[in-house]
């Protein structure tokens, strides 16, 4: 199941209703799909394999668990080398604080989606960030508000 062609519409069926509430127990999500549970349970096993469905997670409100400050961190770099990309993959993956990251087209090499409790923490992270490997530069847009947070369109 490599490409989404592969992907029937019973399997986008379901996939859409675990991305919206990953805690629907089988039988809810059978019946939904017009399925019995065993055959239901075995798309889902296969699409978790194939990596289709790579985890299912639940979503906290940033706010009530005292993470309410989003920041999203464009990172240029004049180092490109794969020694380079290893050490800031590895510094970014330690960092609990980055909960997304992407390496990017156009004039920003990576951009970080960074949550703290505060300003504070955020300079905290920062002087960490630029202190672990050598960047061109660093720009922070701070979150005012959260619009839209969707799953996939499957």
């Amino acid at each position: 199941m490599a490409a989404d062609k592969n992907l029937d519409r019973v399997d986008r069926a379901i996939l859409r209703l675990l991305s919206a509430d990953a805690s629907l127990s089988l039988g809810e999500i059978a019946d939904k799909v017009g399925l019995t549970q065993t055959p239901c349970w075995k798309r889902i096993r296969r699409m978790e394999q194939d990596g289709v469905i790579r985890r299912r997670v639940a979503i906290l409100d940033p706010d009530k668990i005292g993470l309410p400050v989003s920041v999203f961190v464009a990172v240029e770099t004049a180092d490109h080398s794969s020694e380079w990309l290893a050490r800031f993959a590895k510094v970014i993956d330690d960092t609990p604080e980055v909960v997304d990251a992407w390496r990017m087209s156009g004039d920003v090499d990576y951009l970080l989606h960074v949550v703290v409790p505060d300003i504070a923490a955020y300079d905290q992270f920062y002087r960490k960030l630029i202190a672990a490997v050598p960047l061109r530069n660093v720009s922070s847009r701070f979150s005012m508000e959260r619009m839209k947070a969707a799953p996939l369109p499957v």
